[in-house]
């Protein structure tokens, strides 16, 4: 189950409620849909009338944050860097942001040093301590520069430390590391932003950063928002880290090509504009760039803020190709440049767009579209309810009912009915024996559905599932109540990766008479899902038992059998398979003689790049099996 829906339509209904926040900050951003911020440098703390605080409404500690400044002894803890960007934006009504809890690029060296174990403790003992001293954060750069560009080589030294196998390691690409780093966060953090940031991910390893954002998020990191640093916007920029300076501003068509190629294949996700800067000599230059990249992103309603990394000429990172120290720098000699005369120009009558629904400005309100029942009514109960048949998906809430009936966090469609919903895009709808079916649900999923239930009482809830393994399940909800425990789903009795064995699986519920908002949420991934039967009366019989493939087949458990499949088909003819890797990525379709014969295709193809476990689907059963190759 894949779902399209955008960002902005999932969180329509808080970007409604919140429509009215808003921030009442300093800078020349206040005020504005998003904030504009900088960095704090050494220990200095910004106050309420200097520089700093008339510029910007948001504050980053450019160092005074990541743990190797903090905890650069073991267990002592300097606070004071950190602590001046923080009390400025508690004192001065700014926003905050802690950066960075992990960075394979600073970070204390006693780390070196440990065990994978103790290194796990060490993590453990960084993150406690930070809870314990900024309690109620506001937004966190969890992880920083972790995108593996190849050879396990990542953006920053993460392997010069245990860090990524005490949080799971990295699995043939699945950042599990990463996942865990999110869920810690968010066990300490539970009302923060929390945020993954990295670098060149704008002009060069886009791709590289879309996966990964992606990749956290199907595996259920709790992530809010993507960090874009905007250091390698000009021609000659980038190379190792978007730090070179120099040439002119990045082709703006490649840039807003690339922006909408972000937004698309993370399904609109947040984005913050991280770690900003312009490094030139030139003033035209520099205010070129600001006016068509800093103009954009005001205007871009998935942008939910923009933080420019120094602003005093001589003071920042860059030097211009060692042409001019901190060429970067928006002030000269007590001088605004052109593009800082520009912006405050610019901001005085432009405050932007933001439907992020980040409370990082002021949210624009979004016109709300009621939802739709796909049949045109609600699902009687007792009755029967197909599980492709969920809501049409509005906008925002009816009556302070959320509009929005599905959500996924894997966007790629892998079904092969296209034509049966047009409202669903990533949803992955499969033709099997018995119809259409929901497929590759993953755990977080979940679909709506309208019921009206007749008559108030007890019912039998019974569902059609399958799954290859033991490990997946779901439960119901009713207007946001659970309806059920969680209902595991058996495995297939013959058949590693049998997406065609059927089970049937039931639950006692109590239902109120009326009109209800029927949810089933994936608890457990992996499984097929065909229908939901409702049956008044407890311990109810199903009226649509399963049919035992073959006869005198006992049955495998209560309320439990195996659906017969009557489909006819020659195995050894040309048949065509879908290919996925791990991730649940589609990488195609091919044409073989049988399982075997796509299994020995796939080992030899060009296309395969890496070692690992592939997943063969084919297209008219829905089987599947396992590929392993080894490059």
């Amino acid at each position: 189950m894949k779902n399209i829906l955008s960002t902005a339509t999932k969180v329509a209904a808080v970007a409604l409620a919140a429509s009215s926040f808003s921030f009442a900050g300093p800078g020349i951003a206040d005020g504005a849909a998003k904030f504009i911020g900088n960095i704090t440098q050494s220990n200095t703390a910004p106050g309420p009338n200097d520089q700093f605080t008339k510029l910007w409404n948001q504050a980053t500690a450019e160092n005074g944050c990541k743990w190797g400044s903090i905890e650069g002894t073991r267990g002592r803890y300097n606070w004071a860097g950190c602590d001046a960007a923080y009390n400025w934006a508690k004192n001065n009504g700014g926003h905050f942001k802690f950066h960075a809890l992990l960075w394979g690029g600073q970070y204390p060296g006693w780390l070196e040093s440990l065990s994978v174990e103790d290194t796990k403790k060490a993590i453990t003992d960084w993150f406690d301590a930070v809870k314990n001293h900024y309690p109620d954060i506001e937004m966190i750069d969890v992880a920083n520069e972790a995108i593996r560009t190849g050879n396990n080589q990542y953006h920053s030294g993460y392997t010069r430390t245990k860090i990524i196998p005490a949080l799971g390691g990295d699995n043939n690409g699945d950042y599990a590391f990463l996942t865990t780093a999110f869920k810690m966060a968010r066990e300490r953090w539970p009302k923060a932003i929390l945020i993954y940031n990295d670098y060149n991910t704008i002009q060069w390893h886009v791709d590289q950063g879309i996966n990964l954002i992606n990749t956290i998020r199907k595996n259920g990191a709790p992530v809010d928002a993507y960090g874009l640093q905007a250091h390698d916007l000009m021609s000659d920029g980038g190379q190792a880290g978007g730090t070179g300076g120099g040439g002119v501003c990045m082709n703006y068509n490649n840039f807003v090509s690339t922006m909408q190629k972000i937004h698309k294949e993370t399904n609109n996700f947040p984005v913050l504009i991280s770690e900003y800067d312009v490094p030139s000599t030139d003033d035209g230059i520099q205010k070129q760039c600001y006016q068509e990249q800093v103009k954009y992103w005001m205007e871009d309603p998935h942008v939910a803020g923009i933080t420019i990394w120094g602003w005093v000429y001589g003071q920042t990172w860059l030097n211009c190709n060692g042409k001019a120290n901190g060429c970067s720098g928006l002030v000269r000699n007590g001088q605004d440049r052109p593009a800082l005369t520009w912006m405050k120009e610019y901001l005085a009558s432009n405050k932007g767009v933001n439907t992020t629904g980040l409370k990082t400005g002021v949210l624009t309100p979004v016109e709300p579209v009621p939802r739709k029942m796909f049949k045109g009514s609600a699902f009687e109960i007792p009755g029967k309810i197909e599980a492709e048949d969920f809501d049409i998906s509005g906008v925002g809430e009816t009556n302070g009912v959320s509009n929005v009936s599905y959500s996924e966090g894997d966007i790629e469609n892998h079904g092969d009915v296209k034509d049966y919903r047009k409202d669903t895009t990533g949803v992955d709808l499969y033709k099997k024996a018995t119809g259409i079916i929901v497929g590759y649900n993953s755990e977080g999923d979940w679909l709506e559905y309208t019921v009206n239930v007749k008559e108030a009482g007890d019912y039998t809830m019974f569902a059609a599932v399958a799954a290859a393994g033991s490990t997946s399940s779901f439960q119901l909800s009713l207007d946001g109540k659970a309806l059920t425990d969680v209902i595991s789903v058996p495995a297939a009795k013959q058949g590693e990766e049998n997406y065609d064995d059927y089970n049937k699986v039931s639950a006692n519920v109590s239902l109120t008479a009326g009109t209800h908002i029927l949810r089933m949420t994936v608890t457990g991934s992996w499984f097929d899902v065909d229908y939901f039967t409702f049956v008044k009366g407890k311990n109810a019989t199903d009226p649509e038992p399963i049919v035992s493939e073959e006869p005198g087949d006992d049955n495998p458990g209560e309320g439990t059998t195996v659906i017969g499949q009557n489909i006819n088909y020659d195995p050894n003819a040309l048949q065509h398979y879908f290919v996925f890797d791990m991730h649940g990525v589609n990488m195609g379709v091919m044409s073989a003689y049988g399982f075997d014969g796509a299994a020995e295709i796939l080992r030899t193809s060009a296309d395969v790049k890496a070692s690992g476990v592939y997943l063969l689907r084919n297209r008219f059963t829905g089987e599947m099996q396992k590929v392993r190759i080894i490059k």
